[in-house]
């Protein structure tokens, strides 16, 4: 499970993709608060708003497919950042190009999902996340 007090924040433009996410993630016992933008800027807007917390207090579901900013942009513009670069980031999109989940994975990610995503792979990619949260010690970035 995840840790109780941390929040998924989901950039996902697709109003059935983001319910569906959503619906699997109730349905894997995860009751945390869930944040959900439509747009890469709202969800980059509200992500760099909110660097100052705790970096594993946010989980990202960021999908790759946006209308005004790339996801892999935001991958990459937030893995840069210091105040951001350790939040977790899982990917979930409809491309599976070998090439592009390469890049994710060195770019940062920390898990890469192909929609639509079987509720199996879901839950257990999220548990496994949460469970390595759980037990791991993010140091704390020096100011």
């Amino acid at each position: 499970m995840l840790p109780s007090a941390m929040t998924i924040v989901m950039i996902e433009d697709d109003e059935g993709h983001g319910r569906l996410i959503e619906k699997n993630i109730r349905r894997a016992g995860i009751n945390n608060e869930i944040l959900s933008f439509k747009t890469g800027e709202s969800g980059m807007s509200y992500m760099l708003a909110n660097a100052s917390r705790p970096a594993k207090s946010i989980l990202l579901l960021l999908d790759l497919n946006l209308p005004d900013i790339s996801g892999i942009d935001i991958l990459a513009e937030l893995k840069k950042r210091k105040e951001t670069s350790r939040i977790p980031i899982i990917i979930l999109t409809t491309t599976d190009d070998r090439e592009e989940v390469s890049r994710c994975y060195d770019l940062g990610c920390n898990v890469y999902l192909t929609k639509p995503v079987a509720f199996d792979s879901f839950a257990q990619a999220v548990r496994q996340l949460g469970l390595f949260l759980t037990i791991m010690q993010v140091p704390e970035l020096a100011k």
